[in-house]
């Protein structure tokens, strides 16, 4: 947690970090992926057999290599949107046997070349080297799919036994059982876009339903509850109807705005969603009488990221330019989930490559947006332990994106240094600077430092800079500090300081 001291007079810029007041533990999940059969996610993302950039599998090294790099703990699956009319048998066994079938949700053709088994092994490559397996979360379609289907996938994946999906998984090559931990109970029903939406009230029966049913198959499933954006009714009602049913509660928030400060601080209304939902949780707990024993139930945040439909279409692939500008927001989304690590089981930006993507593929290689630069800085050192920082600065306090959020932030405004601190299990402190500001530098006490210190910074020449296959106008520098004196956090840069506590 970070605490906000508006400035007030002739006060100059401060931020303390006290490393030895850890508040809460960082759930490695956080930096979480997500692919989606949408756009170039998959096909020409992933999995580009015809590219000689691939394995022999048709998986695209370059995208391994830098997922990789980024450590990504969970990928969830296969959608997002497109879930709601996928039916999984449709992508198993024998490629030249799956049918082709209309798309609804991206209005496409799913040519079902790649599914749940290819997915599996796709993230058996990615754990290569790691100590633990990257882990799937797969999204039960409850759009035009039923209880039975739900269970039937459950068993292909999990079953253990001498039974008939089980033993159809083996047929088809895998042996052993994917031990499929995260299962979510539908994505976005109560969206009108969706196939099937659904009312809060039927919902929440059938998850409750469908929850008791999956857990009788397999008690050590984790499942997570379609919520919507953390500060709806519909999260009010649903968490009041099946908190005891479920592990995680999922909520999804874009945010995105052509004006840079609106765009930066957008972020910050993600912050008091979170804030809401969990509080909304302990409301749910207390009127069902949950007994105390029983585990939290987490916040999984499995759709996030700056995204302007109208800029980026969806059914035109949602292939997103991104700017300096949203690599600040980014970061600010990243400080968020920090700061509000108590209540964050999961989150897993949208998406994983090419479509919303901080990562983009062409036929020669990736390219690394300006979204990507916070995003291996955080998921390499934000880890461990949030602990508590102090910030005093000046404050944007003008319009925001959304309008509400401008009350919520009140009098104080929104910090131009959006700060963040943790401590990692190597014991090194980190601590996360975003300045905001388009126009001005901030030289700022800093209290706490206690070594000499590596600075990494994100920059670039101005809000609008962008990275292309043919320049990198956004990218990461890295230097030395003394840890003495003053620092200077520059224009419209990300900063992360670390050093040995």
């Amino acid at each position: 947690m970070t605490t906000f001291t508006k400035i007030i007079g002739d006060e100059s810029p401060f931020i303390e970090v006290d490393a030895s007041k850890r508040l809460s533990k960082i759930d490695p999940m956080t930096y979480g992926g997500f692919t989606e059969h949408m756009g170039r996610c998959i096909y020409g993302g992933i999995y580009d057999p015809e590219n000689p950039l691939s394995d022999a599998r048709g998986f695209r090294k370059d995208v391994l290599e830098a997922l990789r790099e980024i450590d990504i703990p969970v990928v969830r699956y296969p959608g997002g949107n497109f879930v709601a009319t996928y039916h999984w048998q449709d992508g198993i066994g024998p490629r030249d046997k799956r049918p082709k079938r209309p798309e609804l949700a991206w209005l496409g053709t799913e040519s079902n070349q790649f599914g749940t088994d290819e997915f599996m092994q796709w993230l058996d490559v990615l754990s290569e080297g790691k100590p633990q397996r990257v882990e799937p979360y797969l999204c039960l379609n409850m759009g035009t799919g039923t209880l039975d289907e739900a269970l039937a996938w459950v068993e292909y994946c999990n079953g253990t036994r001498d039974t008939h999906y089980a033993n159809l998984r083996r047929q088809n090559g895998h042996p052993e059982p994917y031990r499929v931990k995260y299962w979510a109970l539908g994505n976005e029903v109560w969206g009108p876009w969706q196939v099937e939406q659904m009312t809060k009230e039927d919902y929440a029966k059938k998850a409750a339903q469908w929850a008791k049913a999956l857990r009788l198959l397999d008690p050590d499933v984790v499942l997570i509850l379609c919520g919507q954006d953390g500060q709806a009714s519909w999260d009010h009602y649903v968490l009041n109807k099946c908190v005891g049913w479920v592990d995680m509660h999922s909520i999804h928030v874009y945010t995105a705005s052509e004006q840079h400060v609106k765009n930066a601080t957008a972020p910050l209304a993600a912050e008091r969603a979170i804030e809401i939902t969990a509080s909304l949780i302990d409301l749910a707990r207390i009127e069902n009488g949950v007994a105390p024993t029983k585990a939290p139930v987490k916040i999984c945040f499995d759709e996030w990221n700056v995204w302007d439909p109208e800029r980026a279409p969806g059914d035109k692939g949602a292939e997103e330019k991104y700017t300096l500008s949203d690599a600040l927001a980014v970061a600010v989304w990243l400080n968020v989930f920090v700061r509000q690590s108590r209540y964050i089981g999961m989150a897993n930006i949208a998406q994983t490559v090419n479509v919303i993507s901080p990562l983009m593929t062409t036929s020669k290689g990736v390219v690394k947006q300006s979204t990507w630069w916070p995003l291996l800085l955080f998921s390499k050192y934000m880890r461990g332990w949030t602990v508590a920082s102090h910030v005093r600065a000046a404050a944007y306090a003008g319009e925001t994106q959304p309008a509400w959020l401008q009350g919520a932030l009140g009098e104080n405004g929104a910090p131009w240094l959006d700060v963040s601190a943790t401590l990692g299990d190597d014991g090194f402190v980190n601590l996360a600077v975003v300045n905001i500001s388009e126009t001005e530098d901030f030289v700022v006490d800093l209290k706490g430092v206690s070594a000499e210190t590596s600075v990494y910074t994100v920059s670039g020449s101005q809000v609008s800079s962008t990275n292309t296959e043919e320049k990198e106008d956004v990218g990461l520098s890295e230097g030395k500090w003394d840890g003495k004196g003053k620092y200077t956090f520059p224009k419209h840069t990300f900063t992360l300081l670390r050093w040995k506590a």
